[in-house]
């Protein structure tokens, strides 16, 4: 395991920046004890440290957040997932209760999950600061070198302000040079998160030699991402053709999509599909999860016989199940998924008979959720309502994403803690990913032959038997490997030359956001491509007609456009920020 993933769990920062939004008044006037100063830390060795504690915050994990783990999360599957109709908030009714508020939209400033979410974030922002605060202090460094350090520094301050932005939208700007750290959020921050990719896509190298780092393909891939989000498609367009056409990865190999399971599988990850990835590592000698994800150990089936320690959080929705049907011609039912559901085991004890729906379906269904008599990655087959808290509750489905194989878990699985970690990369950015963001730019500037040809070549990997899902050899024996014969009946084909054209650019604007659901399904971005897209409002309201009707857990829910399109303002901030009796955040509308 390289160098700097093994450091990540022992570095704190250790400079007096150690200051944000989320510190007290009282601390930002008193030196940090113990800490050492920009003279002990403006050195070649000094400025590594700073950087690699500016990686180590990706996971969102730390005393510095004051709450849990999965409040912070990185994949941001409370945020993205859940909130965006992919995955109930599972378990019980009881557990973890902001979650459900967060779910249906009925929460408010004072939901402490938004608090913890927030320190997280800035406490990166601070560490990528204090880098560059320090590293122009340095001088044994080249000035080549120095530029490669900010690229990175300023990569990842602009990695923590994209999260910040798309979560809460009007937030506080503070930089390497702000010295008063009480700052309103008045000031539209896309410009400084757009300016600190574009410096990273300019100045970083094409290859790093530890695969933690990001390199000049990851930072292109962030700018046009932040280009789509700004809807500045045309500025978008050639970044993301360089990235898809010149791209590289750290061992040399072009990026390309690999097979659809490798990407969640810990013993094959940092693949050439991985853009960006947040890495992770089991067992790294600390005794604790911290870097095995932390933020997903509630995400694992629990109940009678599960091989997993906790805790049946993270169920996906029968409405995301749906997304997964195919029609006669292997193609999505973009308009009426729901009218052509999957058949479930909803309501059927483990012992009962159940026979798996045998319509055609996407086979990346069963790589994204565990369900009734399909295999369980090697773990047996998926035995329904034993490995399930509360059906009635969050439905009859397993996240799967997720979970480390069975085969290799004493390398890849974490039992430190009193819940699971495990070793698998949470992908910021991955090579899919991009196609389809590309797809969407240039359909949005009508090029709609090229926006199909990258929609296909995701269509067309998941179409190839190396990703399907097989049965068992010995249906008692999952360990013994896998049959020629598919788990279910995998029917899935690309879209006819030209099919986009005719069509017209609303049908291909369909048919890529709904790519980007069924292939990015579970993996957090669910909720903010709503959003940007402007469909939040129609969607997740139609999400509740219908999957309310299915379980107890949304009922009450609704979401409202103008209000839920961000998140509140955590309260906390609010009051941290009065000066004066008046306070410099202000809520984001419909909060107050």
């Amino acid at each position: 395991m390289n160098k700097m993933i093994r450091y990540i769990s022992a570095l704190c920062l250790a400079t007096t920046l150690l200051l944000s939004q989320a510190c007290q008044d009282d601390f930002l006037d008193k030196p940090v004890q113990g800490a050492l100063g920009d003279d002990v830390l403006a050195n070649a060795k000094g400025i590594d440290a700073l950087l690699t504690g500016a990686y180590a915050a990706l996971d969102g994990q730390g005393d510095f957040t004051g709450g849990s783990g999965w409040e912070s999360a990185p994949d941001n599957w409370i945020y993205g997932a859940v909130a965006g109709g992919d995955a109930h908030k599972g378990s019980d009714g009881g557990d973890q209760t902001p979650i459900s508020a967060i779910a249906t939209f009925n929460t408010g400033a004072d939901n402490g999950f938004f608090n913890t979410k927030w320190k997280a974030l800035y406490e990166g922002v601070t560490r990528a600061n204090t880098v560059l605060k320090v590293l122009a202090l340095v001088k044994e460094i080249s000035e080549d070198d120095k530029a490669k350090i900010e690229a990175q520094a300023r990569f990842l301050r602009g990695h923590y302000y994209f999260e910040l932005k798309k979560m809460w939208n009007m937030v506080p700007w503070i930089d390497e040079k702000t010295t008063d750290f009480n700052q309103s959020n008045d000031v539209d921050i896309w410009p400084m998160i757009e300016a600190d990719f574009k410096f990273a896509y300019e100045h970083l190298p094409a290859t790093q030699s530890q695969v933690a780092r990001a390199n000049k393909w990851a930072a292109g891939a962030y700018l046009g991402k932040t280009y789509l989000y700004e809807k500045k498609d045309a500025l978008a367009i050639p970044v993301f053709t360089e990235v898809i056409q010149g791209g590289i990865t750290s061992n040399g190999l072009k990026y390309g999509l690999v097979d659809f399971q490798n990407n969640f599988d810990a013993s094959t990850k940092n693949n050439a599909e991985s853009v960006f990835a947040i890495q992770m590592v089991a067992n790294d000698g600390t005794l604790d999860i911290t870097n095995a994800n932390m933020g997903g150990m509630l995400n694992f089936p629990y109940g009678t016989g599960a091989p997993f320690s906790c805790c049946g959080f993270f169920q996906p929705t029968q409405d995301l199940v749906n997304a997964f049907r195919t029609d006669a011609n292997g193609l999505p039912y973009l308009d009426e998924a729901n009218a052509h559901a999957v058949k479930s085991d909803m309501g059927l004890t483990s012992s009962a008979a159940f026979t798996p729906d045998e319509g055609t379906l996407d086979p990346r269904l069963d790589w994204t959720v565990g369900r009734r008599g399909i295999p369980y990655h090697d773990w047996g087959l998926y035995p329904g309502m034993d490995w399930v808290r509360d059906q009635a509750y969050a439905g009859p489905y397993a996240p799967k994403k997720n979970i480390h194989r069975q085969k290799n878990q004493d390398l890849y699985a974490d039992l430190s803690s009193w819940a699971p970690g495990n070793a698998i990369n949470v992908l910021v950015i991955r090579y899919a990913d991009v196609l389809l963001m590309a797809a969407e730019a240039e359909a949005n500037a009508g090029s709609l032959l090229k926006a199909q040809e990258y929609v296909n070549l995701v269509r067309a990997r998941a179409a190839k038997p190396a990703s399907w899902l097989y049965q068992y050899l010995d249906k008692a024996n999952p360990l013994g490997g896998f049959s020629a014969k598919p788990a279910a009946n995998y029917a899935i084909k690309t879209y006819a030359d030209g099919k986009f054209s005719a069509e017209g650019k609303a049908f291909a604007l369909k048919a890529i956001y709904f790519e980007r659901g069924i292939e990015l399904a579970m993996e957090g971005h669910r909720f903010f491509d709503l959003v940007r897209w402007g469909l939040a409002d129609k969607e997740l309201n139609g999400f509740f007609s219908y999957e309310s009707k299915i379980t107890t857990d949304l009922n009450g829910g609704k979401f409202t456009a103008g209000k839920n399109t961000y998140y509140p303002i955590p309260q906390y901030q609010i009051d941290m920020s009065v000066v004066n009796g008046v306070a410099k955040l202000k809520q984001n509308p419909g909060y107050n």
